[in-house]
């Protein structure tokens, strides 16, 4: 039965690709269809010659070296060896490219929400968020807010459509933002309020700030975003935008010690490292307009997030925000079916392990999966990406709906994703699946893998709007920040006297000219014996479990071994522990249980890692 269903399937997606019926498909008997004629169907289909992905660059051959420069590489995209800007003249800002946007959307739909989740996305227009920022900033100013750049606005807000709207506002008047979020603790945020000489905060909510009011000094008065919005249509102020070489966002990095740095971001920086993104898309046969629309859940106060967004906002697409529940995350995709979806390889291995656990349940669907995964990894190698193959339609479609049906880019950054999952989402995703490298001080990218390149295990060649060297991995050009706010000691750390930024990465040139993350030079270090270890890639490794929610790997030179610190998932491991132990209770109180973690940790944990190196 299952056969005859597959063969009047092929027999059917003939016909669509043909528009004809075939006379030589005879059937006989009730659906079913002669071997021979299958086959002519099957051959027929699938030797249809899909097109590859269009490159003006050799994948084989992707940077150039540049003489002089301590073998620094450059971009084959960059013209006449120059790095990259902008591609107009007349877009140079954020305020700037969030008008561009406006207008070749001419007016559509910007940012999107779901007032309940019952209720559908509503939509806000480009010329409605333009006017409300207008009056935020206007406000803004009536509240003894200068409009000049060295205005700091701080921003404590879940991604949310004020947060877009509010980000104008400060663009508008020439004031910076500052955003502020929940992993940084209430002493870090008081310290860069009094750092950055922030004076008022826009919050989502007053209680997430208010532990951070107890340690201020300053006159604290409390108002409502309406009320000062209200305030700017009354009061209005005429525009005083912000020039190329301004600050717009002073991002503060939490790293792993001490108190966090203040990133200064650049209108300039921002809209190279944009640019060159639309270039390298467009490279592979990608442009970006007014049909797309992106998710937004990724936090809005790192720099991965707000590139994103500017890159679409600029192109005139729309953004939708998730409701803010992570449980209804992909209830928000399958409702907004987005066509950008950027995420990071936490999230891209959970959902590769759920889709393997899937196929595993049956057989027949492990067999399907098989093939159709041969034939998609043989078409990649051939640099052709789609999703309208017989194997899209009968083993992956399921696959594809679950992140909305739509989507035709996916981008993944923060961290190294695993070849074997990269290539997986490749195949039965059916778009391109790219993976870039860069870090707040480089606006958060600075190289970029091209559309097509099968390979993996990089992070593709430099944008064109930097160089790339390796001391340790370093970096030169428009898209590299101009320090730390109020920090000579520490912006000297990283940006030497010739403008090269000292990533603290170590890198390598693989032979197709791309480059590739060893690890992080400060995170290496040798045990007793000897040997040198490399904690980030051990964790990168364990976190790929679904048991694994965090884990934390150290090592002492005086010691022979490495301890790690591992957080069950929480969603995981109650289970778990009902299911093997019979066993129930808070999750504080089952990590306590000696049976219940022993056993999660040596059979589940340890052999995934073993049977998935």
């Amino acid at each position: 039965m299952f056969l005859d269903w597959l063969l009047i399937v092929v027999y059917c997606e003939v016909k669509k690709i043909t528009g004809r019926d075939m006379d030589y498909l005879k059937l006989a008997g009730a659906g079913a269809i002669t071997l021979s004629a299958v086959s002519t169907a099957t051959y027929l289909y699938l030797t249809q010659s899909p097109n590859p992905v269009p490159s003006a660059v050799d994948l084989n051959n992707q940077t150039i070296i540049i003489k002089g420069k301590d073998k620094a590489r450059i971009s084959k995209l960059c013209k006449d060896g120059k790095l990259l800007e902008y591609l107009d003249e007349n877009v140079q800002t954020l305020y700037e490219a969030f008008r561009n946007g406006a207008q070749v959307s001419s007016n559509g739909a910007c940012y999107g929400w779901k007032p309940s989740s019952k209720e559908p996305y509503k939509w806000i227009s480009y010329n409605d968020v333009l006017n409300r920022a207008a009056s935020i900033g206007a406000g803004l100013i009536a509240n003894d807010q200068a409009a000049i750049n060295s205005t700091r606005i701080g921003l404590y807000s879940q991604n949310r459509v004020e947060y877009g709207i509010v980000e104008q506002a400060c663009y508008t008047y020439s004031m910076a933002l500052v955003p502020l979020y929940d992993t940084l603790g209430p002493e870090a945020c008081t310290y860069i309020v009094n750092q950055a000489n922030i004076s008022l905060v826009i919050c989502d909510t007053c209680k997430k700030f208010s532990p951070c009011l107890i340690n201020m000094r300053k006159h604290q008065t409390l108002k409502q975003l309406s009320d000062l919005e209200e305030q700017g249509e009354k009061s209005p102020q005429e525009p005083k935008p912000a020039k190329p070489d301004d600050i717009c966002v002073v991002c503060y990095t939490s790293g792993t010690t001490g108190l966090p740095k203040g990133a200064m971001l650049t209108h300039k920086g921002t809209i190279s490292t944009v640019c060159s993104a639309f270039v390298t898309l467009e490279n592979g046969g990608v442009t970006l307009g007014p049909e797309d629309v992106l998710i937004s859940y990724l936090p809005l106060a790192h720099s991965y997030e707000r590139l994103l967004e500017v890159t679409v906002t600029m192109s005139g697409g729309r953004i939708g925000f998730f409701q803010g529940d992570v449980k209804l995350l992909m209830e928000d995709i399958k409702e907004l079916s987005p066509t950008l979806f950027p995420s990071v390889p936490r999230l891209l291995n959970r959902f590769y392990d759920k889709v393997v656990a899937g196929v595993n349940e049956s057989a027949v669907k492990k067999m399907m999966f098989d093939m159709g995964m041969k034939s998609k990894q043989k078409e990649l190698q051939k640099n052709v990406i789609r999703n309208d193959s017989i194997y899209d339609k009968l083993v992956f479609k399921k696959i594809q709906q679950g992140l909305g049906g739509k989507v035709r880019l996916i981008t993944t950054g923060s961290a190294p994703l695993s070849a074997t999952v990269l290539e997986f989402l490749r195949c039965c995703v059916g778009c391109p699946i790219i993976e870039g490298y860069g870090q707040t001080e480089s606006h958060a990218l600075c190289s970029m893998q091209f559309i097509g390149d099968a390979s993996s295990g990089n992070v593709g060649p430099p944008i064109p709007s930097n160089l790339i060297k390796l001391d340790d991995v370093c970096l030169q050009g428009p898209s590299v920040f101009v320090g730390y706010l109020n920090d000579e000691v520490k912006t000297k750390e990283v940006l030497d006297k010739d403008g090269w930024l000292h990533t603290g990465d170590i890198g390598e040139w693989l032979p197709n000219g791309t480059l590739k993350i060893i690890d992080r030079k400060k995170h290496i270090f040798k045990l007793a014996q000897g040997e040198y270890i490399a904690p980030e890639k051990i964790e990168n490794i364990y976190v790929r479990s679904t048991l694994v929610a965090q884990i934390f790997v150290h090592g002492d030179s005086l010691k022979a071994s490495l301890v790690a610190v591992c957080v069950p998932d929480p969603d995981v491991l109650p289970s778990y522990a009902k299911s093997n132990f019979n066993i129930t209770g808070s999750i504080e109180e089952l990590v306590k249980n000696p049976v219940c973690i022993s056993s999660y940790i040596k059979e589940r944990v340890v052999d995934y890692i073993h049977l998935n190196r």
